[in-house]
């Protein structure tokens, strides 16, 4: 065989290994993709908790469930791999108009109540399990509150709502709406509740008073939340809240220490002056820059070091002062009232915050918050609060159907390239190839 002749087979056969493992590859990702769309309708029906708790929010989430159903497919078109619903609605064949539809079927009102109702009902069902438990199960079943703001980009004027919001992403004033979320974080994050939401109008008009602002909201919130809470029976612990510098006001920390005998950490700026035991006058910038502190090493995470402080604040009295160095990081503090919290519930508290940031980070890319273009103030409700149920649903089945061997980021990787192969009659997904 002549050596042009042996090149030519030899590349050949070539082409073909490539062809082969790519169409392997190309099988075992449809098969995680599959995968992956089953655990997400198995997380509409297990929450990861004893049979007859499973039971119990079954029955809340069997209202959502028909909605479930088209969230994933026409809500979130990126998720399976398209830019429009338009675009997903030509292949799968679904109603291009049944999105608005759906959105405008209730007004602002009902969507929000429709979240706050699906919100306690799972807390009360996770409560009640474990309430009558040892110490040590309901250390494992510690809540977090969290507050957090978020700016949805919206680049028209179609609705009141739009404004310029100062955007902690992009570290500037971008136009859009301005929502505030409460959040519970069960235990280190294993499952995150949506509890309460709302918009924040930039230029109200008409007769009253200027709209709440955005302490004025999160008070709101976790009032009406713990109240509701109470109505249905649960005795809750004094709640243990975490927010970022925005809800750093003296009076509003004072009514959550009054009121509900709780504890709001949040993280402190470099311009907060502060009076130490010792009698020296501190800035939050000597705080993070200065190495004179009684550092110790923390044993939960390994390399991070912190130091516990009491001080008095000009502003907020007796302040108990925190602060963190983790490598490759820099420096921070936070603070709280004076509290006898020890120093290392504080730091697990706080790393929920952080995990919060990233989760909402990445669902607002995967799931195109900044997408939705309705017309409507209503359905732009709807819009936020679907998402946010969908939200609870996807961030569960990362974290605890798929602990260990899928991440959210690889589940959702695999859905939107192998959308088209995915099969879920309940979701009304039937694979195309």
């Amino acid at each position: 065989m002549s050596p042009a002749k042996q090149y030519a087979k030899k590349h050949v056969k070539a082409i073909q290994r490539r062809r082969l493992h790519a169409k392997e590859r190309h099988e075992h990702q449809q098969r995680q993709a599959q995968r992956a769309i089953d655990a997400l309708h198995q997380a509409l029906h297990d929450v990861g908790v004893p049979e007859d708790l499973v039971i119990e929010i079954e029955g809340r989430l069997r209202a959502q469930k028909k909605l479930l159903g088209k969230i994933f497919g026409l809500m979130f078109p990126t998720l399976f791999g398209c830019r429009s619903a338009h675009e997903l609605t030509r292949t799968r064949g679904w109603d291009k108009n049944l999105p608005s539809r759906l959105l405008a079927a209730l007004p602002k009102r009902s969507w929000l109540k429709r979240l706050r109702q699906l919100g306690h009902d799972i807390l009360c069902a996770l409560w009640r399990h474990v309430e009558s438990r040892s110490a040590a199960t309901r250390s494992r079943w510690q809540w977090t509150w969290v507050w957090d703001d978020t700016v949805f980009r919206k680049y028209g004027q179609d609705l009141e709502l739009v404004g310029p919001w100062y955007s902690g992403q992009h570290k500037r004033v971008v136009h859009g709406i301005d929502g505030v979320l409460l959040l519970v974080v069960i235990g280190e994050g294993t499952l995150v509740v949506p509890v309460d939401f709302a918009v924040r109008r930039p230029d109200p008009k008409g007769p009253g008073a200027r709209c709440r602002s955005k302490l004025g909201w999160a008070q709101a919130m976790l009032d009406e939340s713990v109240a509701a809470l109470g109505r249905r029976g649960l005795e809750l612990p004094a709640p243990l809240v975490v927010a970022d510098s925005w809800f750093s006001d003296s009076k509003f920390m004072a009514h959550v220490a009054t009121t509900h005998h709780g504890t709001v950490l949040v993280q402190g700026k470099t311009t907060y002056t502060f009076t130490l035991a010792d009698g020296r006058k501190v800035k939050g910038a000597a705080l993070i820059h200065d190495k004179e502190w009684p550092w110790r090493q923390s044993l939960h995470a390994p390399g991070c070091r912190y130091a516990r402080l009491r001080a008095m604040s000009p502003t907020y009295g007796a302040v108990t002062l925190l602060l963190v160095d983790k490598p490759r990081e820099e420096r921070f503090y936070v603070f709280c009232l004076a509290s006898d919290i020890p120093a290392t519930r504080l730091l697990r508290v706080w790393s929920r915050r952080h995990l919060i940031e990233q989760v909402f980070r990445t669902l607002k890319s995967l799931l195109a918050t900044d997408a939705c273009q309705v017309h409507s103030e209503d359905a732009y409700y709807g819009h936020l609060v679907l998402r946010l149920i969908a939200c609870f649903v996807l961030y569960y089945t990362s974290r605890v159907l798929f602990k260990g061997h899928v991440t959210m980021d690889e589940m959702v990787f695999n859905l939107k390239h192998h959308w088209s192969s995915v099969n879920c009659q309940p979701l009304e997904l039937y694979g195309l190839s």
